[in-house]
């Protein structure tokens, strides 16, 4: 069976895709060719070329080479994200476009840098900027296509306890999962006690920004300037169309009220504050907008007043003269963790995601779990330690002081089922999905016209019934 190399992990690579090494450029060109066929779909050779360098790069960048050949490897690769795109367009699965666009001009700017020009450019692709522009919009949105189609499939997979158990229970001691080191954290959070300060000059900006777009000023352009949405700023602040359930609550309350063309109030939601300009309604319900966001921002001497009373707590909890957990109760602002004794959860991030589920919740953090500041201050301390207090944010970008004190580090170890049932779990599910997510492309395989030329027939796919 296909060991699945999911498509979602090449997305840190898709500027490879564009690019050719330099060394590359120095090269004969070769005449291109179809290398294989997947149902209505070419691959061509130069787009095999370039898939087995993203490859290359990503095997790079995790630290491992593969044994495999390269291009056959690519090419398995290829074949099954068109395998997934076609099946994608049959059944008509949507996707989240707002990144492509920034995806593919960061990619631009790379080469022309890359190139020396974009003259430079153009010569190299036999292309002019907006035919270049053009290829690579379609190669992300296949691969996003691609990715939220195998996404779908697996997350049809549910598992049960008893499935959990029976899993551990038939894999080998000495194949045991190993669980990397782990962090258990208690903090103490404050906001800038001058955040209404802050939020009145943001709202101040962004009513004199919407004077202007009144005037005649065009809202995409203060949205590429000033938009702290990085998703859609870069498309003047363009999101792609929506049903209403997909914003937050005022964001959406705001924007219902418009006609197109209308620009709302300034709107304060949990990411910031909005200025909304609807487009316009797309088959009824999905509502087309444009958006400006801009978070408060603080002086040097609003930030300062945390830092001082976190240096005279941390002072007095040393001193024995207060505890951690009474400095949480008294003065944290981080409500998931302040009736915890300050005990740092996953809850945050458990409500950002929809999840409900009781059995995810945990106080245990793998190192990648981490925010880097946070896991920069821990890495260096010892179980008991409380830090200086450092600058930080919370997930959704707002600023923050932020003061730990380190619990527990739980040393890298084999699974075991009482003590790591979610990650176990986690284990099971993913090795259940990939049975299942194999046994369905099989089926699709079957029913697909696959050609390949007989030059990579030769090939060793892990999925033997792609070579028809």
């Amino acid at each position: 069976m296909l060991k699945t190399k999911t498509l979602l992990c090449l997305m840190g690579c898709l500027s490879a895709l564009f690019s050719v090494s330099q060394g590359m450029a120095q090269q004969p060109v070769t005449v291109d060719k179809v290398v294989a066929v997947v149902g209505n779909s070419m691959i061509l050779y130069s787009d095999l070329v370039q898939t087995s360098n993203a490859l290359a790069e990503q095997r790079r960048q995790q630290g491992y080479t593969s044994d495999r050949d390269p291009l056959c490897e690519a090419l398995e690769h290829m074949i099954i994200q068109k395998i997934l795109y076609n099946q994608a367009q049959i059944d008509s699965i949507p996707i989240a476009t707002e990144n492509i666009a920034k995806a593919v001009e960061d990619a631009l700017q790379r080469e022309i840098a890359d190139k020396g020009s974009q003259r430079a450019l153009e010569q190299f692709y036999h292309k002019p900027i907006f035919e270049i522009r053009t290829d690579l919009t379609s190669r992300y949105e296949e691969m996003q296509y691609a990715t939220q189609m195998e996404q779908t499939i697996k997350g049809k997979t549910t598992i049960v306890p008893g499935e959990v158990e029976r899993y551990y229970k038939k894999l080998p001691k000495d194949s045991l999962p190993l669980i990397p080191e782990q962090y258990v954290y208690s903090q103490i959070v404050r906001y800038p006690p001058s955040i209404e300060d802050a939020k009145l000059r943001t709202r101040t900006r962004l009513l004199e920004m919407r004077e202007r777009i009144l005037k005649g000023t065009s809202f995409e352009s203060l949205a590429r300037m000033y938009s702290e949405d990085p998703g859609s700023a870069i498309r003047g602040g363009e999101m792609d169309p929506m049903p209403k359930e997909s914003f937050v609550q005022p964001f959406a309350d705001a924007m219902v009220k418009l006609k197109p063309g209308q620009v709302s109030e300034v709107v304060e939601t949990e990411y910031g504050f909005h200025l909304i300009q609807l487009l316009d309604v797309v088959k009824g319900s999905l509502y087309h907008v444009r958006h400006i966001l801009m978070k408060p921002q603080f002086t040097v001497e609003e930030l300062e007043t945390s830092f001082i009373l976190f240096d005279s707590l941390r002072n007095e909890i040393q001193q024995q003269k207060m505890t951690f957990e009474e400095a949480v109760t008294r003065y944290s602002d981080d409500r998931y963790s302040k009736n915890n004794g300050g005990v740092v959860s996953n809850l945050e991030i458990m409500e950002a995601m929809n999840n409900s589920d009781a059995r995810s919740a945990s106080t245990r953090f793998l190192r990648e779990e981490l925010a880097p500041e946070v896991f920069k201050v821990l890495k260096d301390m010892k179980e008991g330690d409380i830090s200086e207090p450092f600058a930080s944010q919370d997930i959704r970008g707002n600023l923050l002081c932020r003061m730990i004190r380190l619990d527990q580090i739980i040393p890298a170890h084999p699974a075991t089922l009482s003590g790591d049932f979610l990650r176990v779990e986690e284990l099971a599910l993913q090795s259940k999905q990939n049975e299942e997510y194999n046994a369905w492309l099989d089926k699709i395989i079957d029913g697909m016209f696959i050609r390949v030329i007989d030059e990579f027939k030769g090939c060793e796919f892990e999925n033997k019934s792609l070579i028809k």
